[in-house]
């Protein structure tokens, strides 16, 4: 079970307790990532998560900032998403105040100094020159942009090396200043701490910026452009680029973050793509041979999202692979799924998340998630007891309603004109 307290004027902080636990888990979770950019600020808020570790108050140097962490055996990172971005620690339970100083050191204290953003502006090109290198990577990018075209969603988190190249100082301070607020920020923590131990050591390292409602939330909370209509007008993107292996990658629209049927759509992607035992991997993997890699993920947001599928294939196979994947939505669309099935779906589902819940650091992160991003936080047996009750007949009616020709879209990187016609292939059997 958790605990939840909005701390006045600071961030709202939810715990678990883990009783005998060695370790503490903190993540901090900024209601702010790239959705929230203009095209003309693209990449400002992944900067900015470079730019923290720069240098804070306490510990002014790069070099103090990982050996103050390290230097106790303990670990800790950052990422930038589409509507937050996250800084974690995980430290021995003795630890635990000094874990939640340092991020509330970076959240809070940076220097954003004139050098450093000049300095980490060439690692942050490096960076992003670094994925468009490597087509299994970059194929998602230009999948993002076929299904949600010229948009916020649609752009890399990072920017790209015209738009990084134009980020000033100002400017990042003032994103930093905007949404790096106490008050804009959801504290997660797990470990043998109480949860009043740990709602001291949050308002110690954070601090306050003002009076705000009870509930923790303020009249200028993160906003955003509405989705667009998906998928974009332009729902092919075709690479061409020396290689062995093409990459290909198809899509629908899904559903938004909390949308009613989202568990439903948990399990048909459990089916479609997760795992060794699922539909893709059996089908085109085992049986047919195409492929190495061939698996389907899910991408939610507030008020959209996305069922992918990747395979990395033999450029002479490519369409025989789309045919092959694109046969296997027909399937899930017309053929009710069998009870034995679903029966081992749930239980791989609701498996694979008692056992990543064991970690701490991603206890931790689920419950700041959850509460960061979604309407409500559910527990652990909350969330078991909706996997379960997915009906097959729920999901036939769900693979009817985003399986159809005109959602589809299509990425592919592949050597010499291999990707030429797949987009008029694009249509269900």
């Amino acid at each position: 079970m958790f605990e939840r307290t909005a701390l006045p004027g600071g961030p709202r902080v939810i715990t678990v307790r883990l009783p005998g636990a060695r370790s503490f888990s903190a993540v901090a979770y900024i209601r702010a990532g790239s959705r929230m950019e203009s095209r003309a600020e693209s990449g400002t808020a992944h900067f900015m998560e470079h730019l923290t570790f720069k240098g804070t108050a306490s510990w002014p140097s790069t070099r103090a900032v990982s050996e103050a962490i390290e230097g106790i055996g303990g670990t800790s990172n950052a990422a930038t998403d589409r509507e937050s971005t996250t800084y974690w620690a995980r430290v021995p339970s003795r630890d635990a105040a000094l874990a939640m100083r340092m991020l509330g050191e970076l959240v809070t204290r940076p220097l954003l100094r004139e050098e450093d953003v000049a300095h980490e502006r060439t690692v942050v090109i490096e960076e992003i020159r670094s994925y468009r290198d490597d087509p299994g990577e970059y194929v998602f990018n230009l999948l993002d942009q076929a299904v949600f075209g010229d948009t916020p969603l649609g752009w890399e988190i990072a920017g790209d090396e015209q738009s990084v190249a134009a980020l000033t100082a100002p400017a990042l301070r003032g994103f930093w200043e905007r949404w790096y607020r106490p008050s804009n920020v959801v504290i997660a923590a797990a470990g043998a701490l109480d949860h009043g131990t740990i709602c001291a050591m949050t308002a110690d390292a954070f601090g306050s910026d003002g009076a705000v409602p009870e509930d923790g939330r303020r009249p200028d909370d993160p906003r955003f452009e509405a989705a667009p209509r998906l998928p974009s007008a332009e729902r092919a993107r075709v690479v061409n680029r020396p290689g062995s292996q093409a990459h290909l990658s198809i899509a629908v629209p899904g559903l938004r973050r909390d949308d009613p049927e989202q568990w439903a759509l948990e399990l048909l992607d459990t089916i479609l793509g997760e795992g060794m035992s699922s539909r893709l991997f059996l089908h085109l993997r085992e049986e047919a041979g195409l492929a190495y890699d061939v698996h389907s993920f899910l991408t939610d947001y507030a008020d959209c999202g996305m069922l992918g599928i990747y395979a990395g294939v033999d450029p002479h196979v490519l369409g025989r692979a789309l045919d092959a994947i694109l046969a296997e939505l027909a399937d899930l669309r017309d053929r009710t799924v069998p009870d034995d099935e679903l029966a081992r779906a749930r239980a791989y589902a609701c498996g694979r998340l008692e056992l990543r819940l064991e970690e701490g650091r991603n206890l931790a992160s689920w419950l700041g998630a959850q509460e960061a991003l979604h309407e409500r936080t559910l527990t652990l047996e909350e969330a078991v007891e909706a996997i379960q009750a997915v009906s097959a007949d729920q999901l036939r009616s769900l693979a009817g309603r985003l399986f159809r020709d005109e959602a589809l879209s299509l990425a592919v990187i592949a050597p010499g004109r291999r990707g030429r016609g797949l987009a008029q292939r694009l249509l269900l059997p």
